[in-house]
């Protein structure tokens, strides 16, 4: 049952970003900054958490995942150090994630050979 509710919960997100995609005029780079955005709010307010606890890999892996890790990378941070943690929470909990994504990018350049569009 947990694999129907992952991906019934990671479907619907994706297709909230379609719809915004199709109906709206909003660009893919600002429906993404906002799903980032609405992932901080909702995790720093603890509530995605919840949505985690119920769908797993389907409220993780899509981007409100990725603002929910950094709200609560922050969270644990201030938590431990103090004010410093607003600016060191997120990077702190992000490393592995960035760094993974800057690696296999850099990968995906190598093998790869860019065309210009016309």
């Amino acid at each position: 049952m947990n694999l129907f509710w992952a991906f019934v919960i990671g479907g619907l997100i994706c297709v909230v970003g379609q719809l915004l995609i199709d109906l709206t005029k909003l660009t893919p780079a600002r429906i993404l900054v906002s799903f980032v955005v609405i992932g901080c709010i909702l995790g720093g307010l603890g509530w995605y958490d919840r949505l985690v606890e119920f769908a797993g890999a389907g409220a993780t892996v899509p981007l409100p995942g990725f603002g929910n890790v950094l709200a609560r990378g922050v969270r644990r941070a201030v938590d431990e150090r103090g004010l410093i943690g607003v600016v060191t929470g997120g990077f702190t909990a992000m490393a592995g994630g960035v760094t993974v994504a800057i690696v296999f990018g850099y990968l995906s350049a190598l093998v790869s050979s860019p065309k210009a569009k016309e």
